[in-house]
């Protein structure tokens, strides 16, 4: 029997791992360069599949006009002179060859085109916009990109090379899995699937995909877990005479409150700090309150999730329910704090993520 396996995506930051300024300027200049040639070959990448699509409309005033999608060489009616993935390859890669590498291009492609079908039958309704992407688009390379990974003792990093740039991982105070994750991949216990890079004010990011094996645990689908979401418990879970409250309104929105009333002082002293640099040097402090709260809603809500699935684990509850979630949503888009301040959907997402990988059922009533 086949393993299941589930797919993991982490946020590293990089650093370059070259000795001289001259270098390090010459790697940025090329990333970026990347970065803008995959934003422009993405949005045409995008704008031939739509064609595509629509061509057979441009024909219909006449008649015996050929107009199936496909290569002409396996179709009888094909109007294609190669298969249809490899039209819109073939259009980016005779466009920027030699200023990109191909595997960038094609990985680029294979996604635009995958979630392009997956959105199609939006497109084809007018419920959905074309996809429209940005210039700092995180472009996708494919695992046999990463030449060399290993841990280097004298640096305290992972070291690869991404093509021929030579970087490294800069993990600081890294509370999460990502250098047991790293160190797994090093060690050929899990596997490294497409990932992409990131370039967000002058920092290099690796958003590296792994797949691995799901959590085994001793789980009984007929063993059912009911929980419920709201602002006043965070979560509130029941599975036979077990119930259990993780959180509670107070704990929750105490610092949450603060941090957000720092912000508020912070925005009205901002018209009298010191001038420099213009705007981003006077709402530096609000900024700075800003992710503090952010980070500390996150941190929050994986406490939570993490409560609830090993609660489910203890109770060997193999479905998971969450109760009521569609009334209780309607009600809090009635109420403008209780919008602002409870994360539903980022929190439900968690859950969702955590469920999958401990082989979890979950159902959303």
């Amino acid at each position: 029997m086949e393993k299941e396996t589930i797919k993991l995506t982490r946020k590293i930051q990089l650093q370059v791992n070259a000795p001289t300024k001259e270098e390090k300027k010459e790697v940025y200049d090329t990333l970026y360069r990347w970065q803008n040639r995959s934003f422009r070959a993405a949005n045409l990448i995008i704008s031939h599949l739509y064609i595509q699509e629509r061509v057979k409309e441009f024909f219909y005033l006449s008649e015996g006009i050929r107009y199936k999608l496909a290569d002409e060489k396996k179709a009888e009616d094909g109007m294609l002179n190669r298969s249809k993935m490899n039209c819109t390859y073939r259009v980016v890669s005779d466009r920027f060859k030699g200023e990109i590498p191909t595997n960038i291009l094609a990985n680029l492609n294979n996604t635009i085109i995958n979630n392009f079908r997956n959105n199609l039958s939006e497109y084809s309704k007018g419920e959905r916009a074309l996809a429209n992407f940005k210039r700092n688009i995180a472009f996708p390379f494919g695992p046999v990109a990463i030449h060399g990974l290993s841990y280097n003792e004298n640096q305290k990093a992972f070291c690869f090379r991404l093509f021929s740039i030579p970087l490294k991982t800069y993990l600081g105070k890294d509370h999460t899995d990502k250098r047991k994750l790293l160190e797994q991949l090093v060690a050929g216990k899990i596997k490294l699937c497409t990932s992409r890079i990131q370039l967000k004010k002058q920092k290099i990011y690796w958003l590296a995909t792994f797949e691995f094996e799901k959590e085994i645990h001793n789980l009984k689908p007929e063993v059912i877990a009911e929980a419920s979401l709201s602002l006043e418990y965070p979560i509130t879970v029941k599975s036979g005479k077990a119930t259990l409250r993780i959180g509670n309104r107070e704990e929750f929105l105490y610092r949450r409150l603060a941090l957000q009333a720092a912000q508020k002082r912070a925005q009205s002293g901002a018209t009298y700090c010191r001038p420099g640099k213009g705007f981003k040097r006077k709402t530096k402090a609000v900024e700075k309150f800003y992710e503090m709260e952010k980070n500390y809603v996150s941190n929050r809500l994986h406490v939570y999730s993490r409560k609830l699935i090993d609660f489910c684990i203890k109770q060997q509850a193999g479905t998971l329910i969450l109760l009521n979630q569609e009334a209780k949503i309607e009600a809090a888009q009635q109420e403008r704090f209780v919008l602002r301040n409870w994360n539903y959907y980022e929190l439900t997402k968690k859950i969702e993520y955590k469920a999958k990988k401990a082989g979890i059922e979950l159902l959303i009533d």
